[in-house]
């Protein structure tokens, strides 16, 4: 290894002015890119639809995505979430958990998708490359018997074989669902608009790939499990199961915004 100099040492006669502005590693092609802007030129932000005939649970369930909107009435997809039984995190941006058992980083999300707590929505397998690149957000209508319950989102890259592998996550709070700075509680039967904050990433979904994101309530050490009562997590030693709901219908479009790269800049 080499060794280290002092301040400045390794920068003389470097062109930073000629240097990009962005530069970012483009998973799936294994390549890195560079930009003057981000998101980056010729980014359409393209919203992905959920689909299902109500039996989205699970990866064998019946959960589409697709980029056409639903066209009638579709039943809700419902899944029980109970905090004593959280879906478990494998792998993700996660940091510093100072153990080999919670690894960051992509891995097969198969045990994940096996849960019945957890909706899968899948797209068709892609005829062509697909670069995702930029802040994804996913919009969802929801409802639950709860005061209070969390959304957890997924995205998966589909590989040939059949291999779920992680991409990018996000999570909201419902009490938070209007702002940060007040909590309004849900009420049984109403039905609301969540938007989940996923980040953003550099994926280049292949031929043959299918994409998929998957919805539950959690995803444990990741994120504090919500017990579901509307308290403080803190301090409370009891908790409820809650009875979730994901709409999509023509008048509750739940969907994912893609950050889809159609031109590269020269």
């Amino acid at each position: 290894t080499g060794g280290a100099g002092g301040a400045g040492a390794g920068t003389e006669g470097a062109d930073f002015e000629g240097m990009p502005r962005l530069q970012y590693y483009l998973m799936g092609a294994n390549e890195w890119r560079s930009a003057d802007s981000w998101p980056v030129e010729g980014t359409e932000f393209r919203p992905m639809y959920l689909h299902s005939e109500g039996n989205a649970n699970t990866r064998y369930g019946d959960g589409r995505l697709s980029w056409e909107a639903p066209a009638s009435d579709q039943p809700a997809d419902v899944f029980v979430y109970d905090p004593d039984d959280p879906v478990p995190t494998i792998g993700g941006p996660v940091c510093c958990t100072g153990t080999a058992d919670a690894p960051a980083g992509g891995f097969d999300q198969s045990a994940v998708e096996d849960r019945d707590d957890v909706l899968v929505y899948t797209s068709e397998p892609l005829t062509e490359a697909l670069e995702v690149t930029g802040p994804i957000e996913l919009v969802l209508h929801v409802s639950s018997d709860a005061r209070d319950t969390d959304f957890v989102a997924k995205l998966v890259d589909v590989q040939l074989d059949g291999t779920p592998v992680n991409v990018q996550e996000g999570i909201q709070r419902a009490r938070y669902r209007e702002g940060y700075d007040r909590k309004v509680w849900m009420e049984e039967g109403e039905v609301y608009e969540v938007r989940i904050d996923m980040q953003a990433t550099a994926n280049q979904f292949l031929p043959g790939h299918r994409i998929r994101l998957e919805v539950t309530s959690s995803s444990f050490p990741r994120w504090e499990r919500n017990l579901n009562t509307g308290g403080n997590n803190y301090d409370e030693t009891q908790w409820v199961r809650a009875r979730n709901s994901v709409h999509h219908s023509p008048g509750r479009l739940s969907h994912v915004v893609l950050p889809v790269v159609t031109a590269q800049e020269e």
